[in-house]
């Protein structure tokens, strides 16, 4: 088992974060007015000098670092088994070479076309309860959102909604803090060239690096190992959230394997439009997907991993298998409630500011690399 118990258990172990005025004598010439200020001077200054402010202890972030590297399992018993470690296990490595590493599997990657044709990956788990996902909601499972960020363009393909088709603003920025290159993903069908919504530049306050009229792909990582409802649940990166707390996620013996049942990811692909028309306004996109009776309807699930640039169709990742529940349809978010949503991000304890600027979209992973089982919801 992982034992986030062996890597995570403590945070030593993450290495973790009124003078008065003085009144005027006229009582005499006699009497000693100018060494009676003296002493009232020193007394106010005795006074002062015994003020002390109480001292302010720093906050310490318990999940500052949970971030694994090595993987650690545990004997039957619970206890940490230091012959079985693999360091670096949780390092990209190469696709074609999984098979060599950990437990000896082709690990499903994301993201990948969840169009709902009935045409999906070639990796094929049927009845393999490691790699059945979450069918409930992630609530239902014991899991919170310990995180929200959003890749520019789609890293999911769901056809006729957000494909190789789509379109966005001709001059699109990409990029990122620092003037990193940005990986442009997949776009929706909704910009306009002749519509003010998907042309009009917003003023933004809060979030950085964002264009009006660009698609991008949001997502919201939830863990059961997260530390839930305190001020702390929200965490960059992500990973600390994820893996914040000790003794929850395992990659078997005691207990049994289970991350594809702790650690899942809301995804929603969205236009941003300049606009305060009411149908494009929600006001609480911090805390999860966009979801009423026009969002949310048309879900994808499946088993898949971690994403970004710095995993391909050559280099995959190793933080898998994980739930994925994509929504298939492309929707549109007005600037503002995205811009409040940055807002809330910047009120955390923890510092997101990294996370509201757009990531780079992985490219579309390859059917031989992702997973042939998809559910409803």
């Amino acid at each position: 088992m992982l034992t986030l118990l062996s890597a995570f258990s403590a945070p030593a172990q993450r290495e973790l974060l009124f003078s008065s005025l003085p009144t005027e004598a006229l009582l005499g010439d006699s009497l000693p007015v100018e060494e009676e200020e003296e002493e009232d001077e020193s007394e106010e200054e005795e006074e002062e000098e015994t003020t002390v402010e109480p001292e302010v202890e720093p906050k310490i972030n318990p999940c500052a670092g949970a971030k694994p590297k090595d993987a650690t399992f545990t004997d039957g018993d619970g206890n940490v088994d230091p012959s079985r470690t693999i360091p670096y296990y949780f390092d990209n490595k190469d696709c074609a070479e999984m098979m060599d590493h950990g437990f000896g599997v082709m690990l499903p990657q994301s993201g990948m076309d969840v169009t709902g044709d009935g045409e999906y990956g070639d990796l094929d788990y049927s009845g393999v309860g490691l790699f059945e996902p979450i069918l409930t909601n992630y609530e239902e499972a014991g899991l919170c959102a310990v995180n929200v960020h959003w890749h520019l363009g789609a890293e999911h393909r769901s056809e006729g909604q957000f494909d190789e088709n789509g379109s966005g603003p001709p001059d699109h920025h990409r990029a990122l803090a620092g003037g990193a290159d940005v990986r442009l993903g997949l776009q929706c069908h909704y910009y306009d060239e002749e519509d003010s919504i998907y042309t009009t530049p917003y003023e933004w306050e809060y979030c950085k690096g964002m264009e009006v009229g660009q698609t991008y792909e949001i997502h919201w990582p939830h863990s059961a190992a997260g530390d839930c409802g305190t001020e702390w649940q929200y965490q960059y990166p992500f990973y600390d959230g994820v893996f914040c707390k000790p003794d929850v996620i395992s990659l078997g013996d005691s207990p049994p394997f289970n991350v594809n049942k702790k650690i899942g990811v809301e995804g929603q692909v969205f236009v941003i439009v300049n606009s305060d028309d009411e149908v494009y306004q929600n006001d609480d996109l911090f805390d999860g997907a966009w979801k009423d009776a026009t969002h949310w309807q048309n879900v994808a699930t499946y088993i898949g991993s971690t994403t970004g640039t710095s995993r391909d169709n050559e280099v995959c990742s190793f933080y898998a298998p994980i739930t994925w529940k994509v929504d298939r349809i492309c929707h549109q978010f007005s600037a503002k409630s995205v811009d409040l949503m940055c807002k809330k991000m910047l009120e955390q304890p923890d510092d997101m500011e990294p996370d509201v600027w757009p990531h780079g979209a992985r490219e579309l992973v390859l059917t031989n690399f992702t997973s042939a089982n998809m559910y409803r919801k």
